[in-house]
């Protein structure tokens, strides 16, 4: 076919309630109850052609805010099983990367109205139970967000194949978008089912095949994300989807020659020990690896004298405590005029005491558990030694147990050390550092935001001062890939505010944007004679 076609407009999911008596909530309880009851079932990978569980021994799944509740066993995923799914996708890849675009759009298209329709109960409950989340942030992470990114990125990448170079007399120019020569290896997180179904697919939407290692507490969802998939019908071998820990596998694909490039979002420890590994083996690859990593953040919010209180209680409260805190994105810290202080002090601390936190079938908690064991013990041992330090007091939350979930309350932190770890260490929970600052210290305060943080993902100032709104755009530009004004500092929307930060925070290849896709593809330039010179002789040498 020689149509020259265009992708469907993209538009971003709508949101669903969940509020009492709608359909969506009904439907929503009733996956919970099935998923819940049919536990625990064996969560397999994909090995090209094959479903099957992987090699090594047995893992457990288990639900974070009941973890004595196993969802799923997973079987590791060993050398040999990584050395068979490299060898299928590579396999595979001929045929993948000679697919005609719109039917490999066709594909990841489908799967988006899978999500949003037959799959929608399914894949949130399976993000609730298996990740912690409340029906909101389901809704807009495994549905909504996953959606929204493979429908944007088949519009992105058509603009992309559509990008050509001028042509001149009797000459035809041309670019050919090539997939990278070998595999990209996807690793991807546990706090978002949207970004483990996108680093995987946004490569492979683009020609290439793709070993794609999920986290482990985030494996429940993701099977769901490669039932998809395959339903949608991706050729086997295109996206291998391996279980378990991910030493094992990054043992295989991170030494093999044909790795070709990296999709990455997780801790900036484990990026950079990736980065540095690549380096180490450089000689190796038969290309440059292309590397791409989303990382960590100590994500700010600055309010000025002139901030509304009630805008700034909600970006306090939300953007810390939402998923509680275990978002990239999420607020950890914050400087606040003591005239708004003033103000605010007391509405704050009584909206954090008052945040319902409980199990996520439970639809009137605000946010639940944290995602396991090591999440809890680094957040419990953070407030114990809040509560032992003399320049740092706690005024609301502070309490945790794991009796029977891992549940850390959201905890607010004043200190009057801008040193102290409240304001620099990355905790990865519901843990917002305070710090109250004199009015007339708004730009040393500023600086101070930008030079105190190796990370620079994501930041918010509340402010109506026009002015004062100016300062902190100018002195934080390089402190932030996702600025919000008078807003919380999470909550991109594909299509709306493409993501992605600096510094330590990662490559700012903006998921789920043009950006983005291009580091996929390889360009090869391609010129045509249309009438080929004939003669040896330039005219000057007449």
């Amino acid at each position: 076919m020689d149509a020259i076609t265009a992708v469907p407009l993209p538009k971003n999911e709508p949101v669903y309630s969940y509020a009492p008596g709608t359909k969506e909530r009904a439907d929503l309880q009733a996956a919970l109850d099935c998923a819940y009851n049919c536990a625990p079932i064996e969560l397999t990978g994909t090995f090209g052609a094959q479903r099957r569980p992987g090699s090594g021994h047995e893992l457990k799944v288990t639900m974070p805010s009941e973890h004595a509740h196993i969802l799923g066993t997973v079987h590791q995923a060993t050398a040999a099983d990584t050395t068979a799914a490299v060898n299928a996708a590579l396999a595979a890849a001929p045929d993948w990367a000679n697919t005609p675009y719109d039917d490999r759009a066709a594909i990841f298209l489908r799967a988006a109205e899978l999500i949003t329709g037959p799959y929608r109960a399914k894949i949130n409950a399976a993000t609730m139970l298996g990740q912690a989340k409340t029906p909101q942030q389901a809704e807009i992470d495994s549905a909504c967000e996953l959606a929204d990114f493979l429908r944007f990125n088949s519009a992105y990448a058509r603009q992309i194949y559509a990008d050509q170079p001028e042509n001149s007399a009797t000459v035809w120019n041309r670019l050919d978008y090539r997939p990278l020569d070998g595999f990209v290896y996807a690793i991807t997180p546990f706090n978002f089912t949207a970004i483990a179904g996108n680093l995987p697919a946004a490569p492979a939407l683009m020609g290439n095949v793709v070993i794609w290692k999920p986290a482990l507490t985030q494996q429940f969802a993701a099977s769901v994300v490669a039932d998809i998939f395959i339903e949608a019908g991706l050729p086997a071998g295109v996206i291998n989807m391996l279980p378990g820990h991910g030493a094992e596998v990054s043992e295989v694909a991170l030494a093999h020659e044909a790795l070709a490039g990296i999709h990455f979002t997780g801790s900036t420890r484990v990026f950079q020990n990736i980065w540095g590994e690549i380096g180490a083996n450089i000689h190796r690859y038969r290309s440059y690896p292309r590397l791409v990593g989303e990382t960590g953040g100590k994500d700010f919010v600055v309010a000025h004298s002139s901030a509304d209180p009630k805008a700034l209680v909600t970006a306090l409260v939300r953007g810390s405590f939402e998923y509680s805190g275990q978002k990239c994105s999420a607020s950890s810290r914050s400087y606040i005029p003591k005239s708004v202080w003033g103000v605010i002090k007391d509405d704050l601390i009584a909206a954090t005491e008052g945040l319902a936190v409980g199990d996520v079938r439970d639809f009137k908690n605000f946010t639940s558990a944290l995602i396991d064991n090591r999440a809890y013990a680094k957040l419990s041992a953070a407030i114990e030694k809040a509560k032992s330090e003399p320049d740092t007091q706690i005024i609301a939350g502070g309490t945790y147990d794991d009796s029977v979930g891992w549940y850390v309350r959201p905890t607010l932190v004043t200190s009057t050390n801008l040193a102290n770890d409240i304001f620099t260490t990355e905790f990865f929970g519901p843990l917002l550092g305070v710090y109250v600052y004199e009015d007339s210290q708004y730009e040393d305060i500023i600086r101070h935001i930008d030079s105190t943080s190796r990370y620079a993902l994501t930041g918010s100032i509340i402010a109506n001062d026009r002015s004062a709104i100016k300062t902190a755009e100018i002195g934080l530009r390089n402190a932030a890939g996702n600025f919000y004004i008078n807003d919380k500092s999470t909550g991109a929307v594909v299509g709306q505010q493409p993501f992605g930060g600096g510094r330590a925070s990662g490559t700012n290849d903006k998921a789920g944007s043009v950006w983005n896709l291009i580091r996929w593809v390889s360009p090869r330039s391609i010129k045509e004679a249309l009438l080929p010179p004939k003669t040896v002789d330039y005219p000057h040498m007449a």
